[in-house]
């Protein structure tokens, strides 16, 4: 029992240390399970580990691994969407199949001349293993990186995809190596056919019974989540028990299929996935890695570290290379590409399986896969999770901290507000549904979305580069809160905020906390007392506050009425507003606010200056 709770202390622990570090968590993951697992022996001699999955576990941890790893595989195929890709589906493919084959024979390759002792038949699954790349780590930073252009979608895709593929030849070569060159062939064609037959039409077959068991209510709401987990389940036992592994592209393939049709609405069990896949990359890495043993971890030398690095120098660079010959992708996007190709969950669970199954069965040098596996996980995670953000930057496709921001409500003032921040220089982008509103929001030439934010596609459709804040700013409070919960999947939700809601009262909101965003500007700024202010008057203005007009003055000006909506920093930074929060502008600040020019303070020594006002 101690011990199935320190799989989710150091588990759950590393997740939330690596969301406070800003770095992937898979690295405090695998250095935990390290700490716990191998490395704790090394406190006295004979000293037990303080955690040991296979004492545990027994024969149960390998159909537990891949039950998990099928889990994170369907979540991450449903939110594959075809839509993403429809300019870049070529380059895809590429990467999915000949891009594979070039990783997998450069790869093996490269382990065979730089890992000593290492065989060609070792080499050659070892370069099988890692065709994956690594969504559970590839989604989290393209998250925080946020880059522009297709090469964000491409390396999602090739990410998920590519996980089934590398596994399913990394099996076929696991099966040759065990029935020896005399059977080779027939293990390989076989082996493929199994792969595509059993995965293909289970998976299908699955997202299929799945939708129909759902649309038709065969299936209450509230077992929704536990249906969809049960399919899942049944599929990669299916599929697994005709070929091994080829659950893995059975349950992608459903995923794929479910995110892509239109008559289910599937957010609501990718949301719970979404949950359970970090409970599960939380356990699994912190199993996979304390499974490891001292003598593991000897084996571990300079030859397994340069292998790591050929992978990210030479191995990468080249796989895009040719992959993306001839093809409509900018420099900067395929740059972006090559600097992303990190490993993950999928590489380690293969690796600890196949290399203790060759162990077993007398395969020489077989005990250096799993620690190999592991070395290149952790140099992989480490350089892609701190260069690649500098990359991106540095060739334009990201920004450390965007400080655009999309407005919900494209009516005449939120216009106003609109225009103000993009003369001070700051990313706009208008998002109204309204064709009159798009119209006159485009004749001001400001930046126009035009759709439902809550249609199905608008986030994947809505260009967000460059934009790091949401304002919802429409007359419907429950479109605001909808709006915010939306996009604050993607922008965090301490970036979404939206107009305090007109029935707020003092015993509090008539909207839950948890479903709206931060209140904006001031607790009485509900909608129509904005109209109001604006229609009597009221006018966006951008003041400079300096040495000799400060804050106070500010205030002794445009009087108790004024409305600071944004204050911008001289480095160009903004700060929105909010309800309740005291964080008084300074000298060399810029203060946006809705003001009433004809009531200024008659008294002020600022009357009629104009300088307060460029």
């Amino acid at each position: 029992m101690l011990e199935l709770g320190l799989i989710l202390l150091v588990g759950v622990g590393a997740q939330i240390a690596a969301s406070r570090l800003r770095i992937p968590s898979i690295l405090l993951l695998l250095i935990g399970g390290l700490l716990v697992g191998p490395l704790s022996t090394l406190r006295g001699e004979d000293a037990l580990p303080w955690l040991d999955p296979s004492g545990i576990f027994g024969d149960v941890l390998k159909p537990l691994v891949g039950l998990s790893v099928a889990v994170i595989l369907f979540e991450g195929g449903l939110t594959l969407r075809f839509s993403e890709i429809e300019r870049t589906r070529r380059v895809v493919m590429n990467l999915c199949t000949f891009g594979a084959l070039v990783t997998w024979f450069l790869a093996a390759a490269a382990a065979w001349i730089l890992i000593p002792d290492m065989t060609i038949r070792l080499a050659l699954l070892i370069g099988a293993i890692l065709i994956v790349t690594g969504p559970t780590v590839i989604i989290p930073m393209l998250a925080h990186i946020r880059p522009k252009g297709p090469a964000g979608a491409v390396l999602k895709w090739e990410g998920i995809v590519t996980d089934p593929i590398g596994a399913s030849i990394a099996v076929i070569v696991f099966e040759v190596l065990i029935a020896g060159q005399e059977s080779a062939a027939n293990e390989i064609f076989s082996g493929l056919g199994k792969t595509i037959v059993a995965g293909g039409l289970l998976g299908a077959l699955g997202a299929w019974l799945l939708r129909v068991s759902l649309v038709r209510d065969w299936v209450p709401e509230h077992l929704h989540n536990a249906a969809s987990l049960l399919v899942v389940i049944m599929v990669y036992a299916g599929c697994d028990a005709i070929q091994h592994e080829s659950g893995l592209l059975g349950v992608t393939l459903m995923g794929v299929i479910l995110a892509n049709q239109k008559t289910l609405d599937v957010r609501h069990i990718l949301e719970f996935k979404e949950n359970l896949r970090v409970l599960l990359i939380s356990a699994l890495f912190v199993v996979l890695s304390a499974d490891l043993t001292i003598e593991d971890l000897s084996k571990i030398g300079p030859g397994a570290v340069a292998f790591a690095l050929a992978l990210v120098l030479i191995v990468r660079p080249v796989g895009i290379w040719l992959s993306t010959l001839g093809q409509d992708l900018s420099w900067p996007d395929r740059i972006f590409m090559m600097a992303m190709a990190p490993r993950g969950i999928v590489a380690a669970a293969v690796a600890s399986l196949f290399g203790l199954e060759l162990a077993r069965n007398g395969e020489p040098n077989a005990e250096v896969v799993a620690p190999t596996i592991f070395v290149v996980i952790l140099v992989t995670v480490s350089l892609y999770g701190t260069l690649t953000p500098i990359i991106a930057r540095r060739i334009g496709l990201s920004e450390p901290d965007p400080q655009g921001i999309a407005v919900l409500g494209a009516h005449a003032w939120s216009r106003s507000i609109a225009a103000a921040l993009q003369a001070r220089g700051i990313r706009v982008l208008l998002i109204d549904s309204n064709a009159g509103n798009v119209s006159a929001s485009r004749m001001q030439e400001l930046p126009t979305y035009r759709g439902n934010a809550l249609a199905e596609h608008a986030i994947e459709e809505i260009d967000l580069s460059g934009i790091g804040r949401l304002l919802a700013l429409t007359p419907n409070d429950e479109v605001n809160a909808l709006v915010c919960q939306r996009f604050g999947r993607v922008l965090g939700r301490q970036r979404v905020w939206q107009l305090p809601p007109a029935g707020e009262t003092k015993r509090g909101s008539t909207l839950s906390r948890e479903l709206r965003g931060r209140m904006l500007f001031d607790q009485s700024a509900t909608y129509g007392n904005l109209a109001s202010r604006v229609s009597s008057g009221h006018v966006v203005k951008s003041t400079r506050l300096s040495d000799s007009f400060t804050w106070d003055s500010y205030r002794t000006l445009y009087g108790a009425n004024a409305l600071a909506l944004f204050v911008i920093s001289e480095s160009g930074n903004v700060r929105v507003a909010e309800a309740g929060a005291v964080n008084e502008p300074k000298p060399g600040d810029t203060v946006v606010g809705l003001v009433d020019p004809e009531s200024l303070f008659i008294g002020s020594p600022f009357a009629g200056d104009d300088k307060p006002n460029p």
